[in-house]
């Protein structure tokens, strides 16, 4: 498991590009047969992935969580953006298709992530945060879920967005989860933009056609800065920073957060004009 530190506003403004990536882009999360990991001490967050192929993957517990197991003091979030699969839990197995979502609450001994099939793996996005409390372990469909829709043709920012664990959804401790599909033609994400300062956020994108791209902003209001960003790619966004992105195509986006609360609608509104 690697690690990212927490930097603030005044060092991000003097990055180059390849320092911001550094610090703040996740380039590879899906490695077949394999799970990655990635510590960001912003909120104590673990953003991974799992790709399970021919052999099942037990989740594993990185020395430096100094724990006996990994949800010992954690949650777990798991999304599925691949294929058909499923994930074990303590014994017990949870089918998970295509964007279907499963929290595992603290206390949870043993994860074991498995595809139906292996050369059209599964791909579980994995968001773990620090808990103080046992919440159930929780399967929620996309179909069981509660679409919202949003945005406008004319301002390029038509999508629906699915939420799983949230204040009114899948009971946590501290994590908030779910998806956000751009329907075609349009390719704004989060505009216009927001901060919430009282915790952080990290986004996955994915279902970005082959050759396409998103340039993803972050940074204070007043400070923008861009990065280019793969689909699959994670990106750390920080309490103070805002987190938006273009893509040159449609596209789907995971968004996760941990931190103060688990209210959905708590942000600071930013508005277009005050972007620089």
């Amino acid at each position: 498991m690697t690690q990212r530190y927490a930097i603030g506003p005044r060092e991000t403004a003097g990055l180059n590009t390849k320092e911001l990536r550094n610090n703040f882009l996740i380039e590879s999360l899906f490695v077949a047969g394999g799970i990655e990991l990635v510590y960001t001490h912003y909120d104590r967050m673990i953003v991974g992935g799992a790709t399970p192929t021919t052999s099942a993957l037990p989740l594993p517990c990185p020395e430096n969580l100094k724990a006996q197991f990994f949800l010992e003091r954690r949650e777990l979030g798991i999304l599925n953006i691949g294929q058909a699969g499923t994930v074990t839990v303590d014994g017990k197995v949870y089918e998970l298709g295509e964007q279907d979502c499963l929290y595992v609450g603290k206390g949870a001994q043993e994860v074991v992530f498995a595809s139906a099939d292996a050369v059209r793996p599964a791909k579980y996005y994995l968001l773990s945060a620090p808990a103080h409390a046992v919440y159930p372990t929780t399967r929620m469909t996309q179909a069981e879920s509660t679409p919202v829709e949003m945005g406008a043709t004319e301002t390029a920012n038509e999508r629906t967005i699915y939420k799983y664990i949230y204040l009114q959804g899948i009971q946590s401790c501290q994590l908030v989860m779910g998806l956000t599909k751009l329907k075609p033609g349009s390719v704004w994400n989060t505009m216009p933009s927001h901060v919430h300062d009282r915790r952080m956020e990290a986004y996955l994108y994915f279902n970005l056609p082959e050759n396409q791209r998103v340039l993803h902003m972050m940074g204070e209001p007043h400070e923008t800065r861009p990065l280019w960003v793969s689909n699959e790619q994670a990106i750390l966004s920080p309490p103070w920073s805002i987190h938006t992105g273009c893509g040159t195509s449609n596209y789907t986006f995971i968004w996760g957060m941990a931190g103060e609360n688990l209210e959905y609608t708590d942000m600071d509104a930013v508005s277009i004009h005050d972007l620089s």
